[in-house]
């Protein structure tokens, strides 16, 4: 099969980027049959199927494999942890030349071991790195592809609303490397600015602090933009350490000892204990639910 038109899309993970995918390709091509499949669609409770409601003219399918057949496109966003083991539960089902679109924030090799998994069944595997946060953009969000296949399925992603795709490389792997390395910078600075003004609100000094930093990186507000960066922790910190882990193999696979993206794996668990303070929008009312939360935490383990 050398030439494809998309009309049948598979969706595989129907967590936040899925879900923010299945409204966006739907809005952009309601012509198109969407499919959608996710583990948790067998799990009664999961916040998966509880959202199924909401997405009235998709179709849900609990097998992966069943899911695939007929797609000429399968996109994957999952978790960092279980793109490799996503892609493996489809296998059998997927069409021979259907694109597999990764949108998976996982390492050079990680991408590679997948183009492998998808190319040996006859599938076109197109890697994609996502640069920005899916919101606001959605479909519009800068994405680059890399792989053989990417310059052909190009014009097919932007026709189906993925304006802001760009082509990266031939090589799999060089626009994971380009997320991974940004990865370091972005996570990095969310564990350090938490760590950083956590204890400096203990010690009744984060103002100053804040009015230091903007000596060397100017900003318009560090405390709501600190309180953005912290929050994004916090509520995204589990699946953020999924992808501070594929971090560190990406330094790592470049033969660098991953200090730095290691200890970020673990602030980032950590940032995800703290919900609750969610509710606070200002910064220092969120640094002081932090610390008493911490605070009641030591009481118990005393």
């Amino acid at each position: 099969m050398k030439n494809i038109s998309i009309t049948k899309i598979c969706l595989l993970g129907f967590g936040e980027v899925g879900q923010v995918l299945a409204r966006g390709l739907h809005a952009h091509a309601p012509h198109l049959k969407l499919r959608v499949t996710d583990k948790l669609l067998l799990k009664p409770g999961s916040r998966a199927r509880r959202a199924m409601a909401d997405y009235p003219g998709i179709e849900f399918e609990e097998l992966p494999a069943l899911a695939v057949q007929g797609c000429e496109l399968v996109i994957s966003a999952v978790t960092a942890g279980q793109a490799l083991a996503a892609a493996e539960s489809l296998l059998s089902g997927l069409e021979p030349g259907a694109f597999f679109l990764d949108l998976n924030s996982v390492s050079p090799g990680t991408k590679q071991r997948l183009a492998q998994c998808i190319d040996a069944e006859g599938g076109r595997f197109v890697e994609a790195s996502i640069m920005s946060p899916i919101e606001p953009a959605r479909l519009q969000s800068p994405i680059l592809l890399g792989g053989p296949h990417a310059q052909e399925f190009l014009p097919l992603g932007q026709a189906l609303g993925f304006s802001g795709m760009r082509f990266c490389s031939e090589q799999v792997g060089r626009a994971a490397a380009t997320k991974m390395c940004r990865s370091v910078m972005i996570k990095g600075m969310e564990a350090l600015i938490a760590e950083s003004l956590l204890s400096a609100r203990h010690y009744g000094v984060e103002s100053a602090v804040l009015e230091s930093l903007s000596n060397l990186f100017p900003m318009p507000d560090w405390p709501a933009h600190a309180r953005y960066m912290i929050s994004r922790s916090v509520e995204h910190g589990a699946r953020r350490a999924e992808e501070m882990r594929e971090v560190a193999r990406t330094v790592q696979e470049a033969g660098i000892s991953p200090h730095m993206s290691s200890g970020c794996v673990e602030r980032q668990e950590w940032a995800a204990g703290f919900k609750p303070v969610l509710q606070h929008q200002e910064l220092v009312p969120m640094l002081n639910a932090i610390l008493d939360q911490i605070n009641e935490l030591e009481k118990i383990h005393e």
